[in-house]
């Protein structure tokens, strides 16, 4: 039987790939910034310590969410997190649930605390989303939407 042939999908080439790929590293770069993470924080008018920001975030976008996963979507270290989510609880942002399906598996959830605290962050994202984006065409902003949603299912599947 001979050699299946490699098909290249010709709707994209190895340039828009190369440069599709550092336009999401370059994305990414600047989401990652601590700086950007105290700005918003500081924006919102809210005291959190910066390493703790992106956490309480996450918890509430994807929460209740397993510390194991939490960890794994933060890229961080599973101990350190965990050590960071008591710190949320400490504050009272976040707590911890019993998970129903696995008892070994404690799962993370925002509080309303927590909540009030990520709709402020999220009106201060907002404000600052919208000095980015207001230039911009309208159509391009809902392609952009539309298109980045469709990368990240794709990415998960």
């Amino acid at each position: 039987m001979p050699p299946a042939k490699r098909v290249q999908a010709a709707h994209i080439s190895s340039q828009q790939l190369k440069d599709l790929h550092r336009s999401i590293i370059d994305i990414i770069g600047e989401f990652n910034r601590p700086q950007r993470d105290e700005y918003m924080v500081r924006a919102a008018g809210v005291s959190l310590e910066g390493v703790l920001f992106p956490l309480l975030v996450g918890i509430e976008r994807v929460g209740p969410i397993a510390l194991v996963e939490l960890a794994d979507r933060a890229g961080r270290d599973y101990t350190t997190v965990s050590r960071q989510v008591t710190k949320l609880e400490e504050l009272g942002l976040v707590k911890r649930e019993e998970n129903s399906v696995d008892r070994r598996v404690r799962r993370v959830a925002i509080t309303p605390q927590g909540k009030a605290m990520t709709n402020r962050i999220d009106t201060a994202r907002e404000r600052l989303a919208r000095a980015i984006f207001d230039s911009w065409d309208p159509g391009d902003v809902e392609a952009l939407v539309r298109l980045s949603r469709k990368l990240a299912d794709a990415l998960k599947s």
